[in-house]
């Protein structure tokens, strides 16, 4: 069975992104942008949801060709173009960069796919994340937490049905105050 991991940038406030989908306050350090960069690194798939997928696939698939691009930005393109990716849609009609598309049930496709042998699994999105969450498929939440309160927009936690018990698996710091905290759903 393979791990299903959530992890995604987050304010003090619990939100992944502020009211009209502003992404601002969440540019990571260039050591925080590693981490994140290393998780590409591993074999495994993304799973996206259509607005996260729509975010990434506007800026990544050139983000190495941009002027000023620094080295760690030309290896995360890199990277995320050679992995694997599950977009789900109901409204994308098609999909590039190492990517499949997937219209029907959300839930049992990554059900299906998480009970696969293979690398890791990486969910985003916090509709597509949310669903996951509630159907008790997500292993490991990751949250890279910023130090600002950006009072309301998109939450990082879905309203949940049930408690769910976590161990806490890592902390660390990073540059401006940034503090990252895994997860692991107790089983």
């Amino acid at each position: 069975m393979r791990k299903l991991t959530y992890g995604m940038n987050v304010s003090l406030d619990g939100y992944i992104a502020a009211p009209g989908d502003d992404l601002g306050w969440g540019v990571p350090s260039d050591e925080l942008f590693g981490f994140w960069s290393d998780r590409l690194r591993e074999p495994g798939l993304t799973l996206y949801g259509r607005r996260l997928w729509q975010t990434m696939s506007a800026h990544w698939p050139t983000g190495d060709q941009r002027p000023g691009a620094t080295p760690a930005e030309i290896e995360f393109a890199r990277r995320w173009r050679d992995r694997p990716k599950v977009v789900f849609s109901s409204t994308v009609d098609e999909v590039d960069w190492n990517a499949r598309l997937v219209t029907g049930d959300a839930v049992a496709e990554i059900a299906r796919l998480r009970a696969e042998d293979g690398g890791p699994l990486d969910i985003g999105g916090a509709t597509l994340a949310g669903a996951a969450m509630r159907a008790g498929l997500i292993d490991e939440y990751v949250l890279a937490t910023a130090p600002v309160l950006v009072g309301g927009g998109t939450p990082f936690f879905a309203a949940l049905d049930n408690w769910v018990d976590l161990d806490l698996v890592e902390t660390r710091a990073f540059p401006g105050g940034v503090v990252l905290t895994r997860y692991a759903t107790k089983r």
